[in-house]
């Protein structure tokens, strides 16, 4: 299997057509045909089927597909950095960040940029994630994490990370027994807690896991400020809702304390936007490269706790590196 029988295979996906197809690739229908049959016997699985409809994908089809559009992404990205002259890269480059995302994200990608490309002129916006869609479908953004699958539609997106929820209270807080390593949902709806209003994804996933198990929440606030909110639990007022990178806001001295909710477990997707191709600009395609490297980095470090990698990025920086060796992956 080689890289030009993926990009053929995912343009007849795409084109529904054998036809179609061949005429984009501009080759000849009877080769590309049988480019998709050495393809089949390579995999040992029928990719590929006629239909009413032109040519579709089986579902084996669709699992190559989905993770052939992403690989061949991440390779003309790679050959699009590496033909630029890092020195000469300038450009402003504005990049949308969730408080806590930013908490984590924002200060390793500022340095990583002042030291390897020193023309780029990094513009971070950071608000609530309502507020960062909004920027994003008017096309304010170049490059963004978000949280939902339909965020923006006018940008392309990818899987990047999933973040687990905790219940997040101070290292010294007397509401919750020292010897708790994590809180039942019930445990959780008896603490005060510090909520952002029923507006964010966030509170209103939480209320909805209440509401599924008949509890009632004890709302001591409801504040639309992560820096506020952590200040507020850092005195000891209450507990909140968030992923742990939320703990980087503001450090305590006694510490935090992140118990997981042991029988409603929630995790929050991040997914990275950009610009579409014909708009994204050489230094912004820098920008998402960096972000998504600072990301594994941070992630493999352990410096960014309660987070994976989703498995195709997984996958796809595995096979960097193994390729990077010399290796073939099996």
């Amino acid at each position: 299997m080689d890289i030009r029988q993926l990009r053929y295979f995912v343009q007849i996906v795409e084109s529904g057509s054998l036809t179609k197809a061949s005429r984009q690739l501009f080759i000849a229908q009877s080769a590309l045909s049988q480019r998709m049959a050495l393809l089949e016997e390579e995999v040992g699985k029928t990719l590929l089927v006629r239909s009413v409809r032109g040519v579709v994908p089986t579902q084996n089809g669709d699992a190559l597909y989905q993770h052939a559009r992403f690989m061949l992404r991440q390779l003309d990205e790679a050959v699009l950095i590496a033909r630029q002259e890092f020195s000469n890269v300038r450009g402003r480059v504005t990049v949308g960040l969730a408080p806590s995302t930013a908490c984590m994200l924002g200060l390793p990608l500022l340095r990583t940029l002042k030291e390897k490309y020193p023309g780029i002129l990094l513009n971070v916006f950071s608000a609530l994630p309502g507020h960062l869609e909004e920027k994003a479908r008017l096309g304010e953004l170049d490059v963004a994490i978000l949280f939902s699958k339909t965020a923006a539609s006018e940008m392309t997106f990818e899987p990047l990370l999933d973040e687990e929820v905790f219940v997040i209270l101070p290292g010294n807080t007397k509401l919750v027994a020292p010897r708790k390593k994590s809180l039942t949902l019930k445990e959780t709806a008896a603490l005060p807690m510090v909520l952002s209003t029923p507006s964010h994804a966030l509170a209103r996933r939480f209320m909805l896991e209440l509401e599924r198990a008949g509890l009632e929440p004890n709302v001591a606030a409801e504040i639309d400020s992560l820096l506020l909110v952590m200040r507020y639990v850092a005195e000891g007022e209450g507990a909140t809702i968030q992923p742990m990178a939320a703990t980087e806001t503001l450090y305590p001295p006694d510490g935090w304390r992140c118990l997981p909710i042991s029988n409603a477990p929630m995790t929050r997707a991040n997914y990275i936007y950009a610009l579409s191709p014909q708009k994204l600009s050489a230094s912004a395609s820098i920008v998402r490269a960096e972000l998504k490297h600072i990301t594994e980095q941070l992630i493999a470090s352990g410096t960014w706790q309660g987070v994976r990698l989703t498995p195709t990025v997984a996958e796809a920086i595995g096979e960097d590196r193994q390729a990077s060796q010399g290796l073939t992956p099996v």
